[in-house]
């Protein structure tokens, strides 16, 4: 992600003009600022050329000024700020007061297939300062003590906002930030509602007052048709930020341009800010009990032998500490022994071995691992690194990892030349009176179209003091820039890759009800990344007709959540039980570790504890 001041840098060659129609050769006499933004996303004179606007100067880029009216009017539905481009270095400073001729001209950052909005400009063909030393306008202050942006709609409509439909500021949060590009704004007591990530800090003004949903820690939920747009994406683009955590905080007063770009409206601080740091703690669960079998997710995000051992350290703390050395560990995003290097290397050996030896430096007891080693570059993410879901399981509690078939056995209905795990799927067969598994690591149909060029789900059988259970870890599909962003040209936005994951959902469920036709009692539980929310489609369509249950959709909303997205906490990381391991008694529990915190892991590991019955 490109941010902060290289962003703007960027904008002559990452963004795109608007089609405008065609321009009269005079320049339109008498045009404030206010005429050029209008009361719409697109302004009214674009392409148009115009002439000597005035304004004081509120702050620089490399390629830039922002400049604000001092004589504002008494509407609020235009903004009275705009962002003048110069292409180089300008030679007007902050406080001066300036006329500017150009033409008026939409910017639409990430070019014209962008599903951004446009950010209105003048792209100026003379400066003339007039007067140094000019005061700056006062800053328009969001929060309870000045206008309120709206909590809970971003467009109440529907189509393209650009289109000339109705402008609502006081309705619709994308209308309401759009009456205020490019002016000064200011934040009191702003409190952060996710951590400093590409240079971006997620706040709340006045310590959250009158905001959403809150979740039990400081941050704001995510819900069904309330994305919050009383959100303010803070942006490191004019001066440092802080580094901080949910629940840290700016006290006072803090004055920045709002500006759009990439997908999100961002309010550029023009002086770094204080922090106060909130305190908040990293969680720990509770030990599992004797008799209960621990099962846990947690998210590796491509760790491979040239991370750092702090990040090792990281890692083994979350589990020897944060999930107290769970039985067995539906493991996601683990990297091959080269990383990222695009060399050919497939094996991970190496990595298991680093990541299992800081489990025992942090006092953890003994794991060992399985998973199937993909074919290069046939499962997405970055090339060469060669992601992979697996187990990381301790044995001394009275787990035991089900291989099949053993190493003298051959692999069923294997090739002439010999089995090859990544691309042979597993299936649900009878074994000791139960369902078990033809392969034991084996992938979930890996041919089917639902997994092309994405990890693909891996089942494993286990068996709990001599009580079979098959464990299927996953890493679906994820959000990427395909996705339209919630501040976007299009509303409701298009999020396509919603559309791989229920496909996925779908061969997931399909197996699940294969294994329990052939024992409805069987004991299944899936787990891992499924990267979408307890409401979606996909995570409806692995539920329905397969007797599974959602864990953290039964938690309190405030504690429904593993991820924190643009300020948005939301739940992306699940495990599920079939429903004769949900008839036992099961504790679930979310260990936020990660997702509020400023660092390079951004999903809290889960865990469940269940007291296995029956046989």
């Amino acid at each position: 992600m490109v941010h902060g001041l290289r962003r703007l840098l960027a904008a002559a060659v990452l963004i795109a003009p608007l089609a405008a129609p065609p321009a009269a050769h005079a320049a339109a006499p008498g045009v404030r600022i206010r005429d050029v933004q209008g009361a719409a996303h697109i302004s009214p004179l674009n392409g148009s050329a115009v002439a000597r606007v005035p304004g004081v100067v509120t702050a620089l880029t490399g390629n830039g000024f922002w400049m604000q009216d001092p004589r504002p009017d008494k509407s609020d539905a235009s903004s009275e700020g705009v962002f003048v481009f110069t292409r180089t270095r300008p030679e007007a400073a902050i406080g001066d007061s300036v006329r500017v001729d150009g033409k008026v001209a939409e910017f639409r950052p990430g070019g014209a297939p962008s599903g951004g909005l446009t950010r209105t400009e003048i792209d100026a063909t003379a400066t003339t300062v007039e007067a140094h030393g000019a005061p700056l306008p006062p800053p328009v202050v969001i929060g309870p003590r000045g206008r309120r942006p709206p909590a809970r709609v971003i467009d109440s409509g529907h189509g393209d906002v650009e289109g000339g439909g109705a402008f609502a500021p006081r309705r619709d949060g994308i209308d309401f930030y759009e009456s205020l590009e490019g002016m000064r704004i200011e934040i009191r007591d702003a409190v952060a509602v996710g951590p400093s990530r590409y240079g971006e800090i997620p706040v709340l003004p006045a310590n959250g007052a009158g905001a959403g949903t809150r979740t039990v820690r400081g941050g704001i939920l995510l819900r069904d048709g309330d994305a919050n747009p009383e959100r303010i994406i803070l942006d490191d683009a004019l001066a440092a930020l802080p580094g901080m955590n949910v629940g840290d905080r700016l006290p006072g007063a803090n004055h920045g341009i709002l500006d759009y770009g990439y997908g999100d409206y961002h309010l550029l601080l023009t002086a770094t800010p204080r922090r106060d740091p909130g305190g908040l703690p990293r969680e720990v669960t509770r030990p599992q009990k004797p008799g209960e079998l621990a099962v846990a997710t947690a998210a590796l995000d491509g760790l491979s032998p040239d991370a750092p051992p702090a990040r090792f350290a990281g890692l083994a703390g979350d589990i020897v500490t944060g999930l107290r050395s769970p039985d067995l560990i539906a493991i996601s995003g683990l990297g091959d022994n080269s990383g990222p290097e695009d060399d050919g290397t497939v094996a991970a050996d190496q990595t298991v071995a680093q990541l299992i030896t800081a489990i025992s430096a942090a006092g953890g007891p003994g794991y060992d691992w399985r998973s199937v080693t993909p074919r290069d570059n046939a499962d997405g993410g970055e090339e060469g690194d060669n992601r992979r879901s697996g187990f990381l399981f301790r044995t001394d509690r009275g787990l035991a990892f089900v291989d099949r078939p053993a190493l003298t056995e051959p692999i069923p209905d294997a090739p002439p030349e010999g089995p090859d795990p990544a691309v042979t799927p597993v299936r649900a067969v009878r074994h000791g009176g139960t369902a078990g598994l033809s392969l034991s690591p084996g992938r979930i149909a890996p041919g089917d179209a639902a997994w092309a060029g994405t990890r693909k789900p891996l089942a494993g059988e286990v068996t709990w003091q001599g009580r079979r259970i098959i464990v299927i870890a996953n890493q679906w599909f994820p959000r990427t820039t395909d996705d339209q962003p919630l501040f976007g040209r299009n509303q409701p936005p298009a999020r396509p890759t919603e559309w791989r994951r229920a496909a996925q959902a779908r061969v997931v469920a399909g197996f699940v009800r294969s294994v329990r036709q052939v024992d409805a009692n069987a004991r299944v539980i899936v787990a891992g990344e499924l990267n979408d929310r307890e409401t979606s489609s996909s995570v409806r369509a692995l539920v329905q007709g397969t007797g599974l249950i959602d864990l953290p959709a039964r938690l309190p909303a405030g504690d429904r959540y593993t991820a924190v997205s643009g300020g948005n906490s939301e739940v992306l990381d699940h495990i599920l039980l079939s429903p004769s391991l949900r008839r036992d008694a099961h504790e679930f529990d979310v260990v936020h570790r990660n997702a509020e915190f400023a660092g390079p892991d951004d999903r809290d590991p889960t865990v469940v504890r269940i007291n296995v019955s029956g046989k």
